[in-house]
């Protein structure tokens, strides 16, 4: 009996509750908590899929890897290495962006959330399964005893005379809003016989990402080159997570832009020198990935450097984590 995918895969128990016992970003940063699925089948269209990398489960969701997969539907992947973005483009025309450890996919230019997050193994992009089809353009399905999932091609629908837009909706299981929307239409008085339509409805279209302006992204990105400019991508992305936390805090301003320039921890914001700051490559990518949800620092919302910042309030926080010179704290 074929069941949803969404539904958890079995694999061993204490594998589980290990994972469900911790971050999702730490789980990310860790290949070896992310198991191999080795007795899982791929099948599309019926057909038996050979992989020459293993299928992995996290979390009880399969992944496949971004690039074997997309050549399954002929779909072709560029792949970034500096800021670790895939970008597919489909069969269909589509344009797909997914990051490393970023629940934020760009799909033809808007954003939405994902409810779990691809991942780098052994050189590898993974994406979830059930996520992938969707946007590409496919149907998924699970088999329990067979331990299999099922992947379906679907095929544009072609608008005719006889049956039009909300026939094809119907058909679909879906309605003249979605789409349109799927199809980047306006209205329906646009569409003539002959028109071919996508008809699968990515479940993502339904958790829009919160938007942020290009100003917001620049200012994160200044802050974040003068406060860590000089150690990793992953200090830098602590950096900006630390502001972002605090916009979600009720203790502090609900802007970007409030929390850099009120209070005494950003001392740049104040004296000229966050004016003349030129974020370079990786306080960009950082600003970017923060913002679009990667967070390598939970709910921190103070840093500070050890070694230069001492007293009673630093040493009465509690420490999430040291990367780099700085220590993340709330």
């Amino acid at each position: 009996m074929k069941k949803p995918i969404g539904k958890p895969i079995l694999i061993a128990v204490w594998a589980l509750l290990l994972l469900a016992t911790m971050p999702l970003t730490a789980i990310a940063a860790q290949g070896k908590l992310i198991a191999a699925a080795e007795h899982v089948t791929i099948k599309l269209d019926g057909k038996e899929v050979q992989l020459t990398d293993p299928v992995r489960v996290m979390a009880g969701r399969l992944y496949l890897p971004v690039a074997q997969l997309s050549k399954m539907f002929g779909a072709r992947v560029v792949w970034d290495q500096d800021n670790e973005e895939a970008t597919i483009n489909t069969a269909y025309g589509d344009r797909i962006v997914l990051g490393n450890g970023v629940p934020v996919v760009y799909f033809n230019g808007a954003r939405y959330v994902m409810d779990a997050f691809p991942f780098q193994a052994e050189g590898r992009m993974y994406i979830p399964l059930r996520d992938a089809a969707e946007l590409l353009h496919a149907k998924v399905s699970w088999n329990d005893e067979e331990q299999t999932a099922w992947l379906e091609s679907v095929p544009l629908a072609v608008v005719t005379e006889q049956i039009g837009l909300t026939e094809i909706s119907e058909q679909a299981g879906s309605s003249n809003v979605e789409l349109l929307k799927r199809n980047g239409l306006d209205n329906k008085d646009s569409i003539e016989a002959g028109t071919k339509l996508r008809v699968v409805i990515p479940s993502i279209f339904g958790r829009e990402a919160k938007p942020f302006t290009e100003s917001d992204r620049l200012l994160l990105a200044k802050i974040t080159q003068i406060e860590a400019g000089n150690e990793s991508y992953e200090s830098q992305l602590a950096v900006a997570n630390v502001i972002l936390n605090r916009v979600k805090d009720s203790r502090f301003p609900k802007t970007i832009r409030d929390v850099i320039y009120s209070g005494k921890q950003f001392p740049p914001a104040h004296n000229g020198l966050l004016d003349r700051s030129v974020p370079k490559a990786n306080a960009l990518r950082a600003a970017k990935d923060a913002l679009n949800g990667k967070n390598n620092v939970e709910d921190a919302v103070y840093f500070y450097n050890p070694k230069v910042t001492k007293g009673s309030f630093w040493s009465s926080l509690t420490v999430i984590d040291t990367v780099g010179s700085h220590r993340f704290a709330k």
